[in-house]
């Protein structure tokens, strides 16, 4: 394997670690929802990860790099989404969960609450990332200096991304189903409202320090 793929591999795999607004937001959503909304957000991060990566790849996303106008637009509005996200959560922490247009769960099948809920998941997940413009910088500023100057760039850009979204993939469906196995005891009200709140004060935060972070 190419020195660059094992190098950027090492790299990918640390900064996947590391946890932040991915972490957060399926951490909430297996707290609120379950496993299978969880896994529904780790698909739509990788989407959002995908669309990035391809966008890089292309030259799409320079102007973000260029342009000082169209990066505050799109943290401004990220920040928004999660620091929405994270007021919704404390708002709805300690309450009962509530079925499409606010019936109890018991008023509607259980399959028709699991589909409105992995795909809620699925978009928030998506739309934290698109609306990140830093995930942008890192394929256009980091994942470049791993790409060997004797191939394809574009072809070699599209391998590295898709190296990094795996690992993003994988890791966070084994945290969902990790943190699945603790919902006995998450599940008891004061444990998991009191959860709910930590996680809704960390994605706020998250929101907070994007807005307020340059590049």
């Amino acid at each position: 394997m190419s020195p660059h793929i094992l190098a950027f591999a090492g790299v990918a795999a640390v900064l996947t670690l590391i946890p932040g607004a991915d972490t957060a937001l399926v951490t909430r959503n297996t707290l609120t929802e379950g496993r299978r909304a969880a896994l529904a957000t780790t698909l739509g991060i990788c989407s959002g990860l995908s669309v990035h990566a391809t966008a890089s790849a292309l030259g799409l996303s320079a102007i973000l790099r260029v342009s000082a106008i169209a990066y505050a637009i799109v943290r401004l509005v990220g920040a928004a989404y999660l620091a929405y996200l994270g007021v919704q959560t404390l708002c709805g922490a300690g309450e009962k969960k509530k079925g499409v247009n606010g019936t109890s769960q018991a008023e509607i099948t259980s399959r028709q609450a699991n589909r409105e809920a992995s795909w809620r998941c699925f978009r928030q997940g998506v739309f934290t990332n698109l609306l990140n413009p830093k995930v942008a910088l890192f394929y256009l500023t980091i994942l470049p200096q791993f790409v060997s100057p004797k191939g394809s760039v574009l072809l070699q850009s599209l391998l590295l991304a898709s190296i990094h979204i795996a690992m993003g993939l994988v890791w966070l469906s084994v945290y969902a189903y990790f943190l699945n196995g603790f919902r006995g005891v998450m599940n008891r009200p004061i444990v998991k409202s009191t959860l709910e709140r930590v996680t809704g004060g960390l994605l706020l935060g998250l929101g907070l320090r994007l807005a307020w972070e340059r590049r």
